[in-house]
C-alpha cells in the first residue's frame, strides 16, 4: 500500500509542474499565471476537485510518443464560487503550447456533459495555440464534439470563456457560442488564422493585436463583452458576474441580503434631464441610483456606447439593465446598438433575469452606411428580442422616445408588463421642428409661423400623456421615485406566467 501511496503522490507533484519549472517560469514572465493559478485565484479555497489528472494523448507520429504530459494540456474539474457550484476547464500553456488533442478534448467534453446534467455554469480559461498539429483530424473532431456542446447548454446554463493568452483557430469558435467572452490586455488575442497566415493570404502586416487584441474585440468587432488589465483582475470579476447569474435556466434567480431601503427618494434624480432637450447626460447615474448600492456590472462597456447593457440587483435580486445613453450619438439606435442591445436581452430572457429598460432615444441612425450594413435587420433583432421576451420587463421613458425607436425598447405594445414615463417624457413619431418642415411645408418661409407650429405640435405631443391617455404608459412618475417603483414592480411580477407559442425554435432576423 505504502508504495501505491508514495506513486500516487509521485504522479500528482508530476501533473501539477505540467510542461516544468522552466516553462512556468517563461509564462510568469509573460505576465501570466499558469492554469492551476487561475483557478486557484476562481475558486473557493480548497473547493477544486481535479478530474482526468493522469490523462495523456495517444498520438504516436512525428515522435509524439516520446513527448507525454499527464493532464495533456488542459486541467478541468469543479469547484464552488462563493459556495456555488461551477465547472470548470483551463488549457495549460506550459504543456505543447495548450494545443488541443483527442484526449484533451474529451477531458473538455467530461466537464461540459457534467456541467449541462448537473445544471451549473461552466467556465472555459484559453491559453492555448489551436489544434495539435501532430494528431491532424482527430483533433478536429475533438473540437467539433465540444461545439456541439457548446450548442446543446446554449440557454441552458451559463457558459462564460475568459480569454488569458493566444486562441486561435478551432479554439475561438467555442468560445464565440458560449454567453459572455471576457480577455486580458496584451496578453490575450484571438482569431481564427493569425498574423503569418494573414502575411502569406492577404500580404497584409498586422501585429497579433491589431489583428485580435482586447482593444479590437471589445471596441470594433464586438467579440468580448469586457477587457482587465491582468489575470488576477480579470478571474475576480469573472467571480463577482457568476454571483449574479442564476446556476440554470430552472434555477432560481440568485438573492443577497441587502440593507439599502427601496423607500427613500433620490431627489437628484428631478434634476438629470436638462432643460435643453438637445442637452446630454448620464444614463449610467440612474442605473446606478436604481439598483442595489450602485453596483452595476457592465456588459460591452466599450462597444456601441449610445446603448447600455449589464447587470445590477434591486432588493438582492438579479435584474438585467438596458439604456439608451445620451452621451454618445444622442442614444440613436444603430446596428451595432441594435445587435449588442438583442443579444442582452436574449441572455436574460433564458435565464428569467427581469428586464428593466430605461429610454431615451431620438430614433434609428439615418445614413447610407447604416442601411447599406443592414441597419433593418439589425434593428429587428431587437424588436425580435424584446418581443419574444417573456421574463418580467419594466420601462422608464425619462426623455425622447420617438419613431420607431418607442415601439423597439420594451415599449407596452411588446407586452411590457409595467410601463413608466417621467414628466420631460416626450412620446411621438419624430421631434417637433422635422415634424412640423412636413406638415406646415407651405409655411416654411415664415419664421414666425413655424415657431408658433413648433410650439403647438410641442405642447401636443411632445409630453407623456398622449401615451398616457391611451393606456399606452402605466403612470407618469417623478423621478425621485424610479428604485421604488421598479422595485415593487419587480416584487409585483415574481410570479409573472407567459409562455410563447410552442415552436420547434424561433427564427430571429440573423
Amino acid at each position: 500500500m505504502k508504495e501505491v501511496l508514495v506513486e500516487l503522490e509521485r504522479r500528482r507533484s508530476n501533473a501539477r509542474k505540467g510542461g516544468g519549472q522552466e516553462r512556468i517560469d517563461a509564462q510568469h514572465k509573460r505576465g501570466k499565471l499558469t492554469a492551476r493559478e487561475r483557478i486557484d485565484i476562481f475558486l473557493d479555497e480548497g473547493s477544486f476537485e481535479e478530474f482526468d489528472m493522469f490523462v495523456e494523448h495517444r498520438s504516436t507520429d512525428f515522435g509524439m510518443d516520446k513527448t507525454k504530459v499527464a493532464g495533456d494540456g488542459v486541467v478541468t474539474g469543479w469547484g464552488t464560487v462563493n459556495g456555488r457550484t461551477v465547472f470548470i476547464f483551463a488549457k495549460d500553456f506550459t504543456v505543447f503550447g495548450g494545443s488541443l488533442s483527442e484526449a484533451h478534448a474529451e477531458k473538455v467534453q467530461k466537464v461540459q456533459d457534467m456541467a449541462l446534467r448537473n445544471r451549473a455554469p461552466i467556465i472555459g480559461i484559453y491559453d492555448a495555440g489551436g489544434a495539435r498539429i501532430q494528431e491532424g483530424v482527430a483533433a478536429l473532431g475533438g473540437y467539433a464534439e465540444i461545439f456541439q456542446r457548446n450548442v446543446l447548454a446554449s440557454g441552458v446554463i451559463p457558459q462564460i470563456s475568459v480569454i488569458m493568452g493566444p486562441c486561435a483557430g478551432g479554439d475561438v469558435y467555442s468560445p464565440a457560442m458560449t454567453d459572455f467572452i471576457f480577455m486580458v490586455r496584451d496578453t490575450a488575442y484571438m482569431f481564427v488564422t493569425g498574423p503569418d497566415v494573414v502575411k502569406t493570404v492577404t500580404n497584409e502586416t498586422v501585429t497579433a493585436e491589431e489583428l485580435g487584441g482586447a482593444s479590437i474585440h471589445t471596441v470594433k468587432s464586438s467579440i468580448a463583452d469586457g477587457a482587465y488589465d491582468n489575470d488576477v483582475e480579470a478571474l475576480l470579476q469573472m467571480r463577482r458576474l457568476i454571483d449574479l447569474l442564476p446556476a440554470s435556466n430552472t434555477a432560481p434567480l440568485p438573492e443577497i441580503e441587502v440593507h439599502q431601503p427601496i423607500d427613500e427618494p433620490d431627489h437628484s434624480l428631478d434634476r438629470l434631464v436638462p432643460d435643453n432637450a438637445n442637452k446630454p447626460y448620464d444614463i449610467k447615474e440612474l442605473i446606478w441610483k436604481t439598483c442595489d448600492e450602485g453596483d452595476f456590472f457592465e456588459i460591452q462597456e466599450a462597444f456601441a456606447k449610445n446603448i447600455v447593457t449589464g447587470f445590477g440587483r434591486v432588493e438582492g435580486r438579479t435584474v438585467g439593465f438596458v439604456a439608451n445613453q445620451p452621451l454618445v450619438l444622442a442614444g440613436v439606435l444603430d446596428s451595432d446598438a441594435s445587435r449588442k442591445a438583442a443579444r442582452f436581452v436574449r441572455f436574460c430572457d433564458c435565464f428569467s433575469i427581469p428586464i428593466v429598460t430605461f429610454v431615451d432615444v431620438p430614433g434609428f441612425l439615418p445614413g447610407t452606411s447604416q442601411e447599406y450594413g443592414g441597419l433593418i435587420k439589425h434593428g429587428a433583432k431587437l424588436l425580435f428580442a424584446y418581443a419574444e421576451a417573456t421574463v418580467p420587463k419594466i420601462t422608464i421613458i425619462t426623455r425622447k422616445a420617438f419613431g420607431g425607436a418607442y415601439d423597439v425598447m420594451a415599449s407596452k405594445h411588446l407586452r411590457g408588463d409595467i410601463n413608466y414615463a417621467w414628466p420631460t417624457a416626450q412620446i411621438a413619431v419624430m421631434g417637433a421642428k422635422g415634424a412640423v418642415e412636413i406638415i406646415f411645408r407651405k409655411d416654411l418661409g415664415d419664421p414666425d409661423k413655424i415657431a408658433a407650429h413648433t410650439k403647438m405640435y410641442e405642447d401636443r405631443f411632445l409630453s407623456p400623456f398622449v401615451a398616457a391617455e391611451r393606456g399606452y404608459v402605466d403612470e407618469v412618475i417623478m423621478p425621485h421615485s424610479t428604485r421604488k417603483r421598479v422595485a415593487r414592480a419587480l416584487r409585483m411580477l415574481r410570479n409573472k406566467d407567459l409562455e410563447n407559442p410552442w415552436k420547434k425554435h424561433d427564427n430571429i432576423p440573423l
